[in-house]
């Protein structure tokens, strides 16, 4: 809410707080929708100043709340300033040979994450974003390029660490670039060939950064990254002991922000659907390091309301440590274990 001078007032404002006159009695109620006659009588009793609601004060849901703030709309007009910033540099890479300035990378992530009081803000304010079509894959590596900072943190890494899986996660699928975006983007089953030729973007992002002047490990993420932990990933059907470290925590990354970001055919998968998928797929994954991150993720919601498939409402009291998708929720009076009841899930985040 926001307090508003009398005199600014305009019809259709709706009024946060009881107003009263000099002798304490009720003029207007709180929630009033304010009229020409409701402001020329709140001039009439020499009221000054009232407060009134603004965008977020309408939201009902977490997210809503979110997209209507204030400090999201100055993360977005600050990311919005910095994504052809960050084009700039990787387009002079692809079409110009021009070589990667690290500098200019680490300056857009320290403008970008500024906007956050902390990692799991950044978190819901990427969740937020809707990048142009034309800028997905773009979105897709500066967007990993901020998780990284937030994950690295959440892993207890060096802080060497944490700037190198920046640089990692900035970089590692630029491959992309380089392939029809028509097929990266394709919101219908991809044929055996299309699939073929994605699986190609590893090597092509490989063969664009080796010879710039970057840390083996850059190089190595950028080819592993969809390795998987049993053996299944390619490009080499590596397993767990033979993919560098950085691969394994860029593949969490790159999963994390695909499902979280909007897409033409699906919205963005709300938190606790998002651990559940990791769920199914952890052999993929090195184990400890996914934990990690989904302990944070599923933590950050205690307290929240969500909403459950038989469409009633219930607030997240006590995450389950051995099934972090399932937590233990308060419904009116009852308490209900969600890993209890396969058949009741979580679908809305309010």
């Amino acid at each position: 809410m926001k307090m508003t001078a009398v005199m600014a007032l305009e019809p259709g404002m709706v009024l946060a707080e009881d107003v009263l006159n000099y002798k304490n009695e009720l003029l207007f109620p709180a929630n009033t929708k304010l009229d020409e006659i409701a402001i020329a009588k709140l001039s009439r009793h020499s009221i000054m100043c009232v407060e009134i609601k603004e965008p977020e004060d309408f939201a009902t849901t977490h997210f809503e709340k979110v997209r209507v703030s204030r400090a999201f709309k100055q993360f977005e007009k600050t990311y919005n300033i910095y994504m052809p910033r960050y084009k700039k540099q990787i387009d002079g890479l692809i079409n110009d040979k021009q070589h990667i300035d690290l500098g200019i990378l680490f300056q857009i992530y320290a403008e970008i994450t500024a906007c956050a009081k902390n990692g799991e803000a950044l978190l819901d304010y990427l969740y937020n974003m809707l990048p142009s079509e034309d800028d997905m894959t773009y979105a897709h590596c500066l967007n990993s390029a901020l998780i990284a900072g937030v994950f690295g943190t959440w892993l207890g890494l060096p802080q060497t660490d944490i700037f190198l899986l920046i640089q990692c996660a900035f970089l590692y699928d630029i491959g992309k670039l380089v392939l029809p975006q028509e097929i990266i983007w394709k919101p219908t089953r991809l044929t055996d060939m299309e699939y073929e030729m994605i699986k190609t973007h590893t090597f092509k992002g490989f063969n664009l950064l080796q010879d710039e002047n970057l840390d083996e490990n850059i190089l190595k993420a950028t080819l592993m990254h969809h390795e998987r932990c049993d053996g299944t990933g390619y490009p080499s059907k590596l397993k767990e002991p033979q993919i560098n470290r950085f691969a394994k925590i860029i593949s969490i990354i790159d999963a994390y922000e695909a499902m979280t970001s909007a897409r033409v055919y699906r919205q963005s998968l709300i938190p606790f659907q998002v651990i559940e998928n990791f769920e199914k797929t952890e052999r993929y994954y090195d184990t400890l390091c996914l934990k990690q991150i989904l302990s944070h993720i599923a933590s950050s919601q205690l307290g929240l309301t969500v909403r459950l498939s038989d469409d009633t409402l219930a607030e997240v009291i006590l995450i389950n440590s051995l099934k972090l998708s399932r937590p233990l929720v308060k419904r009116e009076n009852d308490l209900i274990d969600l890993s209890k009841i396969p058949d009741l899930n979580i679908v809305g985040v309010l």
